[in-house]
């Protein structure tokens, strides 16, 4: 299991232990997960934020 599966299985397990049932609790979870995933492919090197903080080049 590399570091995408691990920070994606993280956020949705704390999704779940943090959330009551019903619609929030499924809003919760998939915002959760994604900023799991999102950390986890961060550790794994697949994903690249550098550009985002950049200025326009004129």
């Amino acid at each position: 299991m590399n570091a995408t599966q691990t920070g994606l299985l993280a956020g949705l397990l704390l999704g779940v232990a943090g959330a009551t049932g019903g619609f929030l609790a499924f809003v919760i979870t998939l915002v959760l997960g994604l900023i799991g995933l999102v950390v986890g492919r961060l550790l794994d090197g697949e994903l690249d934020l550098s550009g985002l903080g950049r200025g326009r080049d004129r």
